[in-house]
């Protein structure tokens, strides 16, 4: 079951028990005021930036730490304050945290990683909402709903509204 909500007192305490937690941020631009995600692609799949927690580590000083590894953004500003949403447990009872940021910044690079060699994502892209839940796995589906109604202050999409009854 997804969780939402703001770091409680236990989660603020530093060593607070991060196993198998990892942590993200969906991150938006809207140049142009248009609304678009940030998309990362590792072989077929795609997801928002993220990586495992350390310990010793905050949950959103990883996700801050995470999006600089893997975009080199170092300009996200947290609009929506340190609201966050944890997915369900998956491969191996990991949860994945994600926190929602701005950037003014487009224009993505993905830097080689030192212990790949490598980028660890094959491409980057910015999408708008439909495109996006079109593309991300059924387990990140729920986080861009969720995403989306925060950015939109609770509004909810026209795809996701619930179909009116047809007069009878």
């Amino acid at each position: 079951m997804a969780r939402v909500g703001f770091p409680s007192a236990r989660e603020m305490q530093p060593g607070a028990s991060n196993k198998r937690l990892s942590a993200g941020v969906v991150i938006v631009s809207t140049v142009q005021r248009k609304l678009k995600f940030l998309l990362l692609r590792a072989y077929r799949n795609w997801d928002f930036p993220k990586g495992l927690v350390e310990p010793g580590e905050e949950p959103i000083d990883a996700a801050v730490r995470e999006v600089r590894e893997e975009t080199n953004l170092d300009d996200i500003s947290f609009d929506w304050g340190l609201v966050f949403m944890d997915t369900g447990p998956y491969n191996k009872g990991k949860i994945s945290r994600y926190y929602i940021a701005r950037s003014k910044e487009t224009h993505i690079i993905l830097p080689v990683s030192p212990e790949l060699g490598v980028p660890e994502h094959h491409e980057a892209r910015w999408a708008d909402y439909q495109r996006s839940l079109e593309m991300v796995s059924p387990r990140l589906t729920p986080v861009l709903h969720w995403a989306y109604r925060i950015i939109n202050h609770g509004l909810v999409p026209a795809a996701d509204a619930p179909a009116a009854n047809p007069p009878g």
